[in-house]
């Protein structure tokens, strides 16, 4: 009994302690714990999102969402799986991961990207190291096309250098001006580092509806053969997609 009191006693005293200390001193003191705060990485990722924070993807995770949220697409689930956990689980990887997802509008291109984005980082496409740019939306003028190749180069070091494993999704690829294609190529390469960045832990995903036609005709030919979707095969797609999936203007994967 007389421990909860003192207990009471301690809680009920503690605003006149609080008032008994001077403005400029209980200011110090909170700016200490703050700058404390801030200054050790561990305690700060407590209460936001890190770079650093997830090193390690769960490879069952991952299925798990694959399978669950997404239908009809047996061969993306199995590349994206075996691509994204070993990518991740690489510690030194000699080039960064790029992902080409193609198909109509309403296939899933996007909702991959995102499901990918929420198996890294907590924070999906909302996360501060995830980056997404929408062809038309982002880069909608030819003229301006010098600066925005300026930009997105400067944005993708800026991010890089802040967090190696910053994720970058760019969708209508199908649209996008082919001198920005040049602009990103040379981070996608085998370079240990470009002007001081390596970019070899980096995540680019491009999203395009080039060689949709040919992906359909495809799925067609194997209906008209009495086969099932599932047995398609990557090999089937790999010939279709290698003859329109890029045109001539924009030849980011054919090189």
């Amino acid at each position: 009994m007389k421990l909860s009191w003192a207990a009471l006693g301690l809680v009920l005293l503690a605003p006149l302690a609080v008032r008994a200390v001077e403005p400029i001193s209980l200011g110090l003191a909170l700016a200490g714990v703050l700058t404390g705060y801030i200054s050790y990485p561990r305690l700060y990722c407590l209460f936001a999102e890190c770079c650093s924070q997830k090193q390690s993807l769960s490879r069952d995770a991952l299925q798990k969402d694959l399978d669950s949220k997404l239908f009809g697409q047996h061969l993306a689930k199995k590349v994206i799986l075996n691509a994204v956990s070993g990518f991740i689980s690489n510690p030194k990887p000699k080039k960064p991961l790029t992902l080409s997802l193609h198909g109509w509008t309403g296939t899933g291109k996007n909702f991959v990207s995102k499901i990918i984005a929420e198996n890294i980082y907590e924070g999906g496409l909302n996360s501060d190291y995830v980056h997404l740019f929408v062809a038309t939306l982002h880069f909608p003028h030819v003229s301006n096309i010098t600066l925005y190749k300026d930009q997105l180069q400067s944005w993708i070091r800026g991010n890089v250098s802040a967090c190696a494993r910053s994720i970058f999704i760019f969708d209508e690829m199908d649209k996008m001006h082919a001198g920005l294609i040049d602009a990103i190529k040379p981070y996608l390469d085998y370079y240990d580092n470009l002007d001081g960045v390596s970019y070899q832990k980096a995540i680019f995903v491009f999203l395009s509806n080039a060689g949709a036609e040919r992906i359909t005709d495809v799925a067609l030919d194997f209906w008209r053969s009495g086969k099932q979707r599932e047995e398609i095969k990557l090999r089937d797609m790999e010939h279709a997609l290698s003859v329109s999936a890029f045109n001539n203007k924009n030849k980011l994967m054919k090189d």
